[in-house]
């Protein structure tokens, strides 16, 4: 056990109100350094106890079981251990999609919607979105992007990569349940077992350079996939595999969006020209990072 998670824990226990454990799991949390300590303490309490939001709130005063400290603890401890929400609920929401998760995905991020948002642009700019148009998403994961298109596009049809066989499942699960039929998901690396044409090509590749993986926060380098982060010496690894098949791939037209790392854009700009596509300029995050680039193939 990490050292002060005893105190930590011990300071949450016995308390008589589920208000009580809530405001001290939040302070644990805080004392941790984690962002949302209060946010955090209820939704880990919600999922514990099966309440909502709504019957939270109208909840405080009530009188805790040991059972119900002990859900309570179970989780708030995998929490003060820098786990992730999402990944301690096994679900996030992406783009009004309620997705679940793995260990084997990553959890995907408020950030990555511009991505998705991009690619709708580059659709609607060329008036597409009532064609029947073909998607390919490489390094799917749990099928987020692909699946938010799908939802937004009912005449498209799409098909999602992946290296890692247990990440497709969970994709493959995610698209089932929300009834999106249109995809369909392979194994293999990038897109080295699709075949041309497609109208749009999605990525969010990895693009963390190697040796920043050790210095990134807890939650990410502790509890994403490693495969999932590592974009080589560089960062810019799989952008280069990305536009070399591309330009194979994308029909007369086409575009390629896929997912930037701080400060990359006029480098994966660069590789993407020097493939024969051509850069429009990115589109930023909410917070300002240019985080979507989209090429197209004229």
């Amino acid at each position: 056990m990490a050292p002060g998670l005893s105190a930590a824990c011990a300071q949450a226990r016995g308390r008589r109100t589920l208000g009580d454990a809530r405001r001290a799991w939040a302070k644990a949390f805080r004392g941790r350094g984690i962002d949302t300590p209060e946010l955090d303490a209820r939704i880990l309490i919600g999922k514990a106890l099966a309440l909502d939001h709504a019957a939270l709130a109208a909840a405080q005063s009530r009188r805790l079981t040991a059972g119900q400290e002990s859900a309570i603890d179970a989780l708030a401890r995998r929490r003060l251990a820098r786990e992730p929400v999402a990944r301690i609920l096994g679900c996030k929401e992406f783009f009004s999609l309620p997705l679940t998760i793995s260990p084997a995905t990553l959890v995907p991020r408020p950030e990555t919607e511009t991505v998705v948002e991009a690619a709708l642009e580059a659709i609607e700019r060329k008036d597409a979105r009532t064609r029947r148009l073909r998607i390919a998403d490489l390094g799917t994961g749990c099928g987020a992007i692909l699946l938010a298109l799908l939802g937004e596009l009912p005449q498209a049809f799409g098909v999602g990569s992946d290296i890692s066989v247990a990440a497709l499942r969970v994709a493959r699960d995610n698209a089932a349940r929300l009834r999106l039929t249109r995809a369909q998901f392979v194994a293999c690396d990038m897109a080295a077992a699709l075949r041309a044409p497609f109208d749009l090509i999605v990525s969010n590749p990895p693009y963390i350079r190697s040796a920043d993986i050790a210095g990134l926060a807890a939650e990410v380098r502790d509890f994403e996939p490693r495969h999932a982060l590592d974009g080589g010496p560089d960062g810019l690894f799989f952008y280069r595999a990305i536009a070399a098949q591309a330009a194979a791939l994308l029909t007369a037209g086409g575009a390629l969006v896929v997912e930037l790392g701080a400060g990359q854009h006029q480098t994966v700009a660069a590789i993407l020209a020097a493939a024969g596509l051509e850069p429009r300029p990115p589109r930023p995050d909410l917070t300002g990072v240019a985080r979507a680039l989209i090429a197209e193939r004229s």
